[in-house]
C-alpha cells in the first residue's frame, strides 16, 4: 500500500483524535478552540487516514498537539514517519523549539526523536502529562 503524508483540514483530524485519545468523551472534547489556526497533517495508507498531528507555532516555537494513530495501525511505524515528516518541515523554518504535552506512558517514544522531559507536569482527564521539547 502506498503511504502518503499531506496537509489536511482540522476537522479531518477529529475522528481519529476522538477514537484514539478520548473515546469515552463527547467528540467536542477533542476539538481545540484554535484548531483553525494550526496546520494539520495526516498519514494515509492507500486512501485510509491512519495518523494525524496538529502544529501550532508562536514566534519560534512550535507545539504539536493531538498526535494520534488508529489503534489497529499502531506499532507499524506510521507515527514515526509522520513525526519525521514534521521534523523535515520544521527544519526548513525559523522554528527553534518543537515541544509537546506527552502522555507519561509515551515519553520513551519521544525520547527516540531527541525530545527531553522538562520539569513541567500536569494531569488532565486522569492522565499524567509531561512537557517535552527538542531544540532545533
Amino acid at each position: 500500500m502506498k503511504i502518503q503524508i499531506k496537509e489536511i483540514s482540522y476537522y479531518d483530524t477529529w475522528s481519529i483524535r476522538h477514537q484514539v485519545m478520548w473515546p469515552d468523551k463527547n467528540i467536542n472534547y477533542i476539538k481545540l478552540t484554535n484548531d483553525d489556526e494550526g496546520k494539520h497533517f495526516g498519514l494515509f495508507v492507500g486512501k485510509k487516514l491512519v495518523s494525524v498531528i496538529s502544529l501550532f507555532t508562536k514566534q519560534r516555537k512550535t507545539q504539536f498537539r493531538k498526535f494520534a494513530t488508529l489503534s489497529e495501525e499502531q506499532g507499524k511505524g506510521y507515527g514515526a514517519q509522520l513525526l519525521n515528516y514534521i521534523f523535515s518541515i520544521i527544519e526548513k523554518s525559523p522554528v527553534q523549539v518543537l515541544w509537546c504535552n506527552a502522555r507519561k506512558d509515551k515519553t520513551s517514544f519521544y525520547k527516540t526523536f531527541g525530545f527531553i522531559e522538562t520539569d513541567q507536569k500536569f494531569h488532565k482527564g486522569g492522565i499524567e502529562y509531561i512537557i517535552m521539547k527538542v531544540n532545533l
